[in-house]
């Protein structure tokens, strides 16, 4: 559950076992025009605005687990699941993996909700293969509302636990679809996350699928997190559409020296291994400009 979609450990031969696996029990898983703008993000329970990161802020990204962010982070991305509860007086995101289900609940999407996967002619689950993960079926209106309902949930949580902003993952699951999804439904449930986001108090982020910055404004993503934008020469398209308030991270030291080069007086840039395992434990990387 805690892994970026980049950094996440192969498990497909374990996928077949959990697909089986329709009869168990549920899990904690399911459980001026700037100004006008940012008016229209307060959130309907609070109306408090909602607040963005900063551009540049020294930040984090502890998906492998949580421990203390290193001297002068300000901004700290953590799975939804993770203890302890966020930070005080740091920028706390929640990562939610919002257009595919971890491979480890996919026995409870099964039991529960079976249509809401996405499923070939065959009847198949459609999988993203790299990470395991069936993609949940955003193709109608009708399932974009019970996924957003359920999502919805996880946000809600997110707020409820003291969290800032959310990390929608897996926005571009579209391009791993077989062609049975586009990127309409991808910013059409985009649209549905990012209202109920602003709705609890929460900033919303754009995760990767750099061909979608233009489309930014119109769904109501506040930031971007965007990783290997060096590698793939897309930093530039995440801070044009989102006023620098983008999260980079890079796995390959090459990159994360571009990235500082390049980057590193505008952008929050962290190195980190691909595994982001936590801090003492071996393998474990994390560098900043």
């Amino acid at each position: 559950m805690p892994f970026a979609p980049t950094a996440r450990i192969s498990v497909a031969p374990l996928l077949a076992l959990a697909l089986a696996l329709s009869g168990c029990a549920a899990t904690d898983t399911a459980d001026d025009s700037g100004a006008a703008a940012k008016e229209s993000k307060n959130s309907a329970a609070t109306g408090h605005a909602v607040r963005e990161p900063r551009a540049n802020d020294p930040f984090d990204y502890q998906l492998g687990g949580a421990y203390d962010p290193p001297e002068g982070v300000r901004t700290v991305i953590r799975d939804r699941t993770a203890a302890p509860d966020p930070d005080p007086g740091i920028y706390n995101i929640c990562y939610i993996n919002a257009y595919q289900t971890q491979p480890d609940a996919v026995a409870w999407w099964r039991q529960n909700h079976p249509d809401l996967l996405l499923r070939d002619a065959d009847g198949a689950a459609v999988i993203d293969e790299d990470w395991a993960e069936p993609l949940l079926d955003i193709s109608s209106d009708e399932r974009r509302d019970r996924l957003a309902g359920i999502v919805g949930g996880w946000i809600d949580g997110c707020a409820d636990r003291g969290f800032d902003a959310v990390e929608a993952d897996n926005l571009d699951s579209y391009l791993r679809s077989d062609g049975l999804l586009d990127r309409a439904d991808a910013a059409a449930f985009a649209e549905r996350l990012a209202e109920h986001a602003h709705r609890a108090g929460l900033a919303i982020g754009q995760k990767n699928a750099a061909e979608m910055t233009g489309t930014g404004d119109g769904i109501g993503f506040d930031f971007a997190v965007a990783e290997e934008c060096a590698r793939y020469e897309e930093c530039d398209a995440y801070a044009a559409a989102y006023d620098d308030k983008v999260l980079v991270i890079e796995y390959r030291r090459a990159d994360f020296t571009v990235a500082c080069r390049e980057w590193g007086d505008r952008l929050s840039v962290v190195l980190r291994d691909r595994d982001v395992v936590p801090a003492g434990e071996p393998g474990h990387v994390n560098a900043r400009c």
